[in-house]
């Protein structure tokens, strides 16, 4: 199958190789003759019903400090191309949104991966309120009595923000932590927003393990273990990945978000599972597709495009 892929995503200069998601989707694109562009989140435009981006055309190698090259810009109808991937990074915020807002004019006729409306109604952090016996013990709330009385009530808690990612401004708070009344003034004056707190899970020092789900069926994990005097899992605040395969848990949990994923059209999700609780559902830009092809032996970016070229078909009533 021959296909143009225009990629939506942070500038290809700043990405790192060997961890970077998108950089294998765009490798395992090219490798299959499909023509690739490149443009960020900036370059979107909507004009009287037309969706466009000053996109590149992009050629991508596996050779650090020289990974990519990108022609000359151009003015590119996206209606035109066949695939769009939605890559950028959070955060999750009203730039973010607006592109999902725009990117539906042109999806399902050009097939946006994942769908945008679907991306806009999934936060990583509510979207996993909707299914039962899933998350741990959990409060979304703006109500510092609320917040306080979560805490009573289970000591040793978790406080980050609702919108936020890559770990950043999270807080473990211990019982006796005397920090907790300026964590909760802080937060409100850096933001309206609700804040999520959760029952302090031990089982993070083993890892927070990352589920990569494809159309709604697991494919491999990782475990994601933090540093030393770190309650962050994260990779980039000093998270190491290991190697993990998939509980009986793990796979009943995949099981009951799996199939609603599937429906609305979120074909690459990462979950996050900290013991027996799912604590996030990442349908932004997620990662992990590296670190488990190098412990598991696998290409998981050729069972995403698999995946998007039968769905690409499908939506064209089987048609290439």
């Amino acid at each position: 199958m021959t296909l143009s892929v225009a990629i939506q995503m942070d500038h290809v200069s700043t990405i790192d190789i060997e961890g970077d998601s998108t950089f294998v989707l765009g490798l395992e694109a090219e490798r299959r003759g499909y023509t690739v562009w490149h443009y960020t989140p900036p370059d979107l435009t909507f004009r009287d019903r037309k969706v466009t981006a000053r996109a590149q055309p992009m050629k991508l190698r596996r050779e650090k400090g020289n990974h990519f090259t990108l022609g000359a810009p151009e003015m590119i109808d996206l209606a035109t191309v066949d695939i769009v991937l939605l890559r950028q990074d959070p955060p999750f915020d009203m730039s973010y949104i607006t592109t999902t807002h725009i990117l539906e004019h042109i999806h399902p006729r050009t097939f946006v991966v994942n769908d945008p409306a679907s991306v806009r109604n999934a936060p990583e952090k509510l979207f996993v309120t909707h299914f039962d016996n899933v998350m741990p013990p959990t409060l979304i709330s703006a109500d510092p009595r609320a917040i306080r009385a979560f805490r009573e009530e289970h000591q040793d808690i978790i406080l980050k923000p609702l919108f936020g990612n890559g770990g950043a401004g999270v807080f473990r708070v211990r019982p006796d932590d005397e920090n907790f009344n300026s964590l909760l003034e802080m937060f409100s004056q850096r933001s309206r927003e609700p804040l999520i707190a959760q029952r302090y899970l031990p089982e993070v020092r083993k890892g927070d393990k990352r589920i990569i789900l494809i159309d709604g069926k697991a494919v491999g994990a990782i475990d994601r273990v933090p540093a030393a005097g770190e309650a962050r899992s994260n990779m980039h605040v000093g998270g190491v990945a290991t190697k993990a395969g998939l509980t009986k848990r793990d796979i009943e949990l995949c099981e009951t978000i799996g199939p609603e994923l599937a429906r609305r059209g979120l074909l690459f999700v990462g979950i996050d599972v900290i013991g027996d609780y799912l604590t996030e559902i990442n349908v932004t830009s997620p990662t992990g597709l590296q670190q488990i092809n190098r412990f598991d032996g696998v290409l998981l970016e050729a069972q995403i495009w698999d995946r998007i070229e039968a769905r690409f078909q499908e939506s064209r009533g089987g048609k290439t």
